[in-house]
């Protein structure tokens, strides 16, 4: 089940199946999606990701799955790559709040996030050893960028799973907290993004994806942020940011 919220601003998705640790089966992907597409009919100003339970994710529900006749490419290929594709490019700051297990999809949920904090005790990686198949989801590119091919492929082999301290050290993710504080400090992040320069916000998402997928180098990202900049100057909460700061008070954003 995927629970949709909004309100303030803010849309909050969570993850609702906490007897079988969120894993998601094809409905439940259709149903995150479409949890997102109403997310951005709203315009929200951001948006938080989050399980229920003592899990966030454990991925692929396979309960029932048979591999003889398991349809690998529709589930990969016709929802789950759509999905992560819909996160990534959502049009509001994005926030994941990940406990317990986060793996597989996911794993591939809080990639897509722009900021993803999670508790110290939290398990990610690649359990797939044990299961005869490989990493998906984009877990590849993180594990390779953030702590290289060797560190990379000894997860992959060994199955072990990283602590959200060690993931968050390795670059992985945004901070580990304790699971106490968790949805605590990623409301408070979603709050204070919610409130500040949005459009400003996602001119660095998109010059920040464009480094993540190698479309920009550092001149053309010079280009870019030049580019950003003039767009923005045009922009309401620009002028508003220049006034607050000369008229030393505290600005007022509404996101135009």
């Amino acid at each position: 089940m995927i629970d949709l919220d909004i309100a303030d601003g803010i849309a909050r998705v969570t993850l609702n199946a906490p007897e079988r640790l969120n894993a998601l089966g094809p409905d439940d992907l259709r149903a995150l999606d479409a949890a997102y597409e109403e997310a951005e009919r709203a315009g929200v100003r951001a948006l938080v990701l989050r399980g229920e339970g003592r899990a966030f994710c454990a991925g692929r529900d396979i309960a029932g799955v048979d591999p003889a006749t398991d349809d690998v490419t529709g589930y990969l290929d016709g929802l789950v790559t759509p999905l992560l594709r819909r996160i990534a490019a959502f049009p509001a700051p994005t926030f994941a709040a990940a406990q317990g297990a986060s793996l597989g999809v996911g794993l591939g949920l809080l990639i897509a996030t722009d900021v993803v904090y999670v508790a110290e005790d939290a398990k990610v990686g690649s359990p797939f050893a044990a299961l005869g198949a490989a990493l998906d989801s984009g877990g590849h590119w993180l594990l390779v960028s953030r702590l290289g091919p060797h560190r990379a492929l000894d997860l992959i082999y060994s199955g072990r799973l990283l602590s959200g301290v060690e993931a968050v050290a390795g670059g992985l993710f945004s901070r580990a907290v304790p699971t106490s504080s968790l949805q605590d400090d990623v409301d408070a992040a979603a709050a204070a993004a919610a409130s500040g320069a949005t459009q400003a916000f996602l001119a660095s998402k998109r010059i920040v994806g464009g480094l993540r997928d190698g479309s920009l180098d550092l001149w053309a990202s010079v280009d870019a942020e030049n580019a950003a900049q003039a767009q923005l100057r045009d922009t309401a909460d620009y002028r508003e940011g220049f006034r607050a700061f000369q008229e030393k008070r505290k600005p007022g954003f509404t996101g135009r």
